[in-house]
């Protein structure tokens, strides 16, 4: 596997894949990678004859008192892991590389609307930060295919969203959210947590495996969520938000929707975890 680190090196390999007609395939991350983002770069190589992975833990993207100083970075560590999983090259730009005019000077996508609720109205601003860089280095790669998981359910909606006004021609694949054994989805920061906290943090998906069927049942939507929140609290979250929406465009689900999905945001000590659930409720007919 290849690194590079500048774009004009990055371009230059791009380039001579595509004059030799190779299926270009990406996957960005922010680094410290587990299983789950190994298991988007399989599924880029299953689909494309190139894969590229980026690491950059993009500042635009952290809110002023979240962890841009402490995220984990393990370059080193990421290079290994991608290499054995037979990743093609690994771009790891620098911040420089990546906002020569600054964090504050640079350029901003935004997809308006979708970026403001949910995990946007508890971190105003971080949506655009994710926007902008996927937007520049779906500019910078040109890639046929991008993988991303469903873990993070709003981002891969919002990028999709932003592909597609912005006529990029990419394949966006979103693959399912990868768990360790007891139903913890994985995470970077799931190694904030201590000890103890890690034996708690599973409730986060079985509270929302119980959301799920209490809606599915016919609960009303707004008393599951109230009932979910008290169950966290429960258990030692802080909850941020549990809600169930629409799949199609994360609207409040509605008495006759049926594609639903349900999301999740919970502080348990230093780490703020996230979660989603999709299910399909059946509405009787009105008569």
């Amino acid at each position: 596997m290849e690194t590079l680190h500048e774009i004009p090196a990055l371009r230059a390999r791009l380039a001579d894949w595509r004059d030799n007609g190779l299926r270009i395939g990406l996957v960005p991350t922010m680094g410290n990678l587990h299983d789950g983002h190994l298991a988007l770069v399989e599924a880029a190589r299953a689909r494309a004859d190139r894969v590229v992975a980026t690491v950059f833990v993009n500042p635009l993207q952290f809110g002023p008192h979240e962890d841009l100083d402490s995220y984990p970075r393990t370059l080193n560590d990421d290079a290994r892991r991608l290499s054995r999983c037979g990743c093609h090259l690994l771009f790891a730009p620098s911040e420089a590389a990546m906002y020569p005019h600054g964090r504050d000077a640079h350029t901003v996508v935004e997809v308006p609307g979708l970026s403001a609720q949910l995990c946007g109205a508890s971190r105003p601003g971080h949506f655009r930060g994710v926007t902008t860089v996927v937007a520049k280095l779906f500019n910078l790669v040109q890639p046929d295919l991008a993988v991303f998981g469903q873990k993070d359910y709003q981002q891969l909606m919002l990028i999709r969203r932003m592909a597609a006004d912005l006529c990029m021609d990419i394949e966006i694949l979103g693959l399912p959210t990868v768990r360790e054994p007891d139903g913890l989805a994985m995470s970077s920061r799931n190694g904030y947590l201590t000890p103890a906290e890690r034996a708690r943090a599973p409730a986060l998906f079985r509270t929302l495996q119980e959301l799920a069927a209490w809606v599915a049942a016919g609960t009303p939507p707004a008393q599951a969520e109230r009932d979910a929140a008290q169950a966290l609290s429960v258990a030692g979250f802080e909850p941020d938000y549990l809600s169930v929406r629409r799949r199609a465009d994360l609207a409040p689900a509605g008495p006759q929707d049926t594609a639903l999905v349900v999301l999740a945001a919970a502080h348990l000590g230093r780490a703020r975890l996230i979660d989603n659930l999709e299910l399909d409720r059946i509405v009787a007919e009105a008569h």
